[in-house]
């Protein structure tokens, strides 16, 4: 199979396509038939016609890295513990292993991450082996995964001299000292009682050190204090903003109650309440409606910073809301769902919300709001506050 992409088979090669261009066409999509390769571009090319072809080399080398750095990652794990690779994936920005074992400790997987960089600083040679068929009695002494079901020909083991034999059709490094270093950064649980061990290797660990540099000069900033004392900050906050989110919870319930009393209090009420709490939120908007149960009242309520995503809550008389709902949410560039007589959503809320809907000449003739007796074009102090 001559080609100079490599394409990914995901029976065992868990390595993405490559990328380039074929006289400067970008190819889309690398994929086989047997032992041809399939490159598809979107221009047609004539049959016999002397092309260029340019590979992602950054690509390429990154893939390299992390496929290589998996062989001795998986080939270590498997001496030093005797965790079996089942399965591994090489992601865009970090790469996993299938393990196959219950758990990794703390102090496994620091021995194991000192290990593998003690591999890479000793230079050892990476090589290929090419085997006629499979059949090879050699071959029985390599790690190796099933083939394609139409696969012929020749077998290729990639060999980290004095470490791994294994065998692979994917791109790697021909020395581990191209690796530069491997940084093992997590283990999660998988499938059927194994684990994931994510790594990243070679450009990817400066890459993540830059983004980690950058984020701690952000929170220095932020907390004023030394990176060490980020988490400890950081959990102060947090404690903080929990009791802060309490005491405005509970004072927006106040809020409601209130809001509620005044109205009721009211020698004529208007069949229409409307509010609006920028600071409210659901539990606001749902203490309203709980309050207001007893009365035979339209109520729209609305929370949330002027233009910007906020929510709203339509309650009344079923046919009279399932017609509202839908063209007050129009009025509001938004959208919402609702049923029994409620229709609530997310508005793109603009200055004046409650005018905006009182106002709109669409539902000013509204029968739905005639029905209600709601006069939609003059908001009064029996509506309720509008904050």
């Amino acid at each position: 199979m001559d080609s100079l992409f490599v394409i990914q088979n995901s029976i065992f090669l868990f390595q993405p396509s490559d990328s380039g261009t074929i006289d400067d066409i970008i190819v889309q999509h690398i994929s086989r038939k047997g032992l041809e390769v399939l490159n598809f571009i979107d221009t047609e090319l004539a049959i016999g016609r002397k092309v260029h072809v340019k590979l992602n080399w950054k690509c390429r080398f990154d893939n390299m890295q992390q496929h290589s750095g998996q062989h001795l990652i998986t080939a270590l794990a498997d001496s030093m513990f005797g965790f079996k690779t089942t399965s591994w994936w090489l992601g865009v920005k970090v790469s996993h292993i299938e393990l196959d074992t219950l758990e990794i400790s703390k102090e496994q997987m620091k021995s194991l991450e000192v290990a593998v960089n003690q591999k890479i600083k000793e230079a050892r040679p990476v090589n290929v082996k090419i085997y006629n068929s499979f059949a090879a009695p050699a071959l029985a002494e390599v790690r190796a995964r099933s083939l394609p079901k139409d696969h012929t020909g020749p077998v290729r083991v990639i060999c980290i001299d004095g470490i791994d034999e294994n065998m692979c059709c994917g791109t790697h490094v021909n020395n581990l000292s191209q690796l530069q270093v491997i940084k093992l950064l997590k283990v999660e649980k998988s499938k059927k009682n194994k684990v994931n061990l994510f790594y990243i290797a070679g450009d990817r660990v400066i890459n993540y050190l830059d983004q980690c540099y950058e984020s701690e000069k952000a929170l220095t900033s932020v907390f004023n204090g030394p990176p060490e004392k980020h988490a400890e900050f950081a959990e102060k906050y947090v404690k903080s903003l929990k009791v802060a989110q309490k005491v405005k919870t509970a004072l927006l319930r106040d809020i409601a109650t209130l809001e509620v009393k005044n109205y009721k209090s009211q020698d004529a009420k208007s069949p229409l309440f409307i509010l609006h709490r920028k600071e409210g939120d659901g539990d606001f908007m749902n203490s309203i409606v709980r309050e207001m149960e007893k009365e035979h009242v339209t109520i729209f309520i609305t929370c949330g910073d002027d233009n910007e995503t906020g929510l709203f809550l339509l309650t009344g008389k079923e046919d009279v809301i399932s017609n509202l709902g839908p063209r007050v949410a129009k009025i509001l560039d938004g959208k919402g769902a609702g049923k029994k007589g409620r229709f609530q959503g997310l508005p793109h809320l603009p200055r004046s919300i409650s005018t905006s809907v009182t106002r709109n000449p669409e539902l000013q003739d509204s029968p739905d709001a005639r029905r209600s007796s709601v006069d939609m074009t003059k908001p009064s102090k029996t509506t309720g506050a509008q904050h």
